[in-house]
């Protein structure tokens, strides 16, 4: 039983916020070929952020990392969310670039998807590269990336990770 709850919080990545008595559920179907393992579970009144990675690999040492946020009670314009996390790169990797991918509206939530590029950082020689997909519910906002140590994604990960982030789902319980 206890492996069957496991896979499910990894393959559906439920995160929750309460607003007036209603729970409004994020379901993002991981692919299961990663045999994805939490790494990171970080929960307050307001947040909640976990960390994924592949089952061979570790928070310290990892070549591909998951990570969803859940904002409670957070309303924002997404056309500003790709700006504050390029910003925030850029601290520590003065050639990161953004590029936004597309922005749309599905089940009447709307959501951006984005990239950030970085070649290397100030501390460290070695490439990331992230894919955003940030959602905004009704009670809640939630901001999911998948992250590789490459220069840049290559058009098969977009492809492959904007079909995985799309099919997610708010739910209301």
């Amino acid at each position: 039983m206890k492996k069957l709850i496991i896979l499910m919080v990894l393959c559906a990545a439920n995160f929750s916020s309460h607003a007036q008595q209603k729970e409004e559920v994020l379901k993002i179907f991981w692919p299961t070929e990663y045999r994805w393992k939490i790494g990171s579970n970080q929960q307050s009144a307001t947040q909640q952020m976990v960390e994924i990675v592949p089952g061979n690999e570790t928070l310290k040492s990892w070549t591909t990392i998951g990570s969803m946020l859940v904002m409670k009670g957070a309303r924002r314009p997404l056309a500003q969310i790709p700006g504050v996390f390029l910003a925030q790169m850029q601290k520590r990797a003065k050639d990161a670039k953004l590029l936004v991918i597309e922005q749309s509206q599905t089940a009447g939530y709307n959501w951006i998807m984005f990239k950030i590029q970085a070649p290397s950082f100030i501390d460290s020689p070695k490439p990331e590269s992230q894919l955003y997909y940030v959602i905004q519910g009704r009670s809640a906002l939630f901001i999911n990336f998948v992250a590789v140590k490459q220069a840049s994604l290559s058009p098969l990960f977009l492809e492959k990770w904007a079909v995985i982030f799309k099919k997610s789902k708010i739910t209301v319980k």
